[in-house]
């Protein structure tokens, strides 16, 4: 089933085309990378197809449901997009957890306020999620009190407290080091072997390699090459080799 559908998506800053005819689709279960170097667009991508960013031109869908079409693009009322947001959760490079917020609190904030549930349910999901990540004895911590990989983990366990269908990572890992870094892929690899549906924008070259059902190439808002991990890593195309053999030295 597809869970995500983007076709001929164009989006402009000040009149520079940033992202120029973009068309992909995720199917359930698939991991995708997405790859390519900076001011390629891959960010953008991701703010569009979460709705931060206000799309140009195309189509957006999630599991059929359509959330913008035409050009200039119109969006569905802000009802249908409430729901359609209920589809899909967001981790930034940043973390974005509320610093005044125990990681508790940070994790059960959405759930109760948004989608209403009770306030015990909340929390043991919170519970799950923690011991699932690692972070069970932090649950009273605040995010100061965190290392930066454990921050991250706490904001994909806020992010999996939505239960959404498809989980967006925009570089998680940018903001780490090498360490912290190692942690927070492991949580990924996890995901990805509970078929969590997930779409990665990444710099981690090797990481890609071993989690990806298929990885994305862009460059300058276009699509350069698609294709299963061995295809490319082997690919003829001398920019995306170049771009790898740099991304991995």
């Amino acid at each position: 089933m597809k869970l995500l559908e983007i076709n001929h998506l164009k989006k402009n800053f000040d009149g520079l085309q940033v992202l120029k005819d973009i068309s992909l689709s995720v199917e359930e279960g698939e991991v995708v990378s997405i790859i390519g170097p900076s001011g390629s667009g891959k960010s953008t991508l991701l703010r569009c197809a979460t709705l931060l960013e206000t799309m140009d031109g195309g189509e957006l869908l999630y599991m059929g449901e359509t959330a913008a079409a035409g050009e200039p693009c119109i969006y569905e009322p802000k009802k249908q997009l409430k729901q359609i947001k209920k589809c899909f959760g967001l981790v930034f490079q940043s973390f974005h957890l509320f610093p005044h917020y125990t990681v508790m609190k940070n994790i059960i904030d959405a759930p109760v306020s948004v989608e209403k549930i009770s306030k015990k349910e909340a929390e043991e999901r919170a519970i799950k999620l923690l011991k699932q990540l690692g972070l069970e004895d932090k649950a009273q911590s605040y995010p100061y009190q965190l290392s930066g990989g454990q921050q991250q983990r706490v904001s994909i366990a806020r992010a999996l407290a939505l239960q959404p269908r498809i989980l967006f990572f925009d570089e998680p890992t940018s903001a780490l080091d090498p360490e912290l870094t190692i942690e927070v892929l492991k949580v990924i690899k996890e995901l990805a072997k509970e078929n969590m549906t997930m779409i990665i924008v990444t710099h981690e070259m090797q990481f890609a390699k071993e989690v990806s059902d298929r990885i994305i190439f862009m460059e300058q808002g276009v699509i350069q090459e698609q294709g299963t991990p061995e295809e490319i890593f082997a690919s003829e195309n001398t920019r995306v080799r170049e771009f790898i053999g740099k991304m991995n030295t």
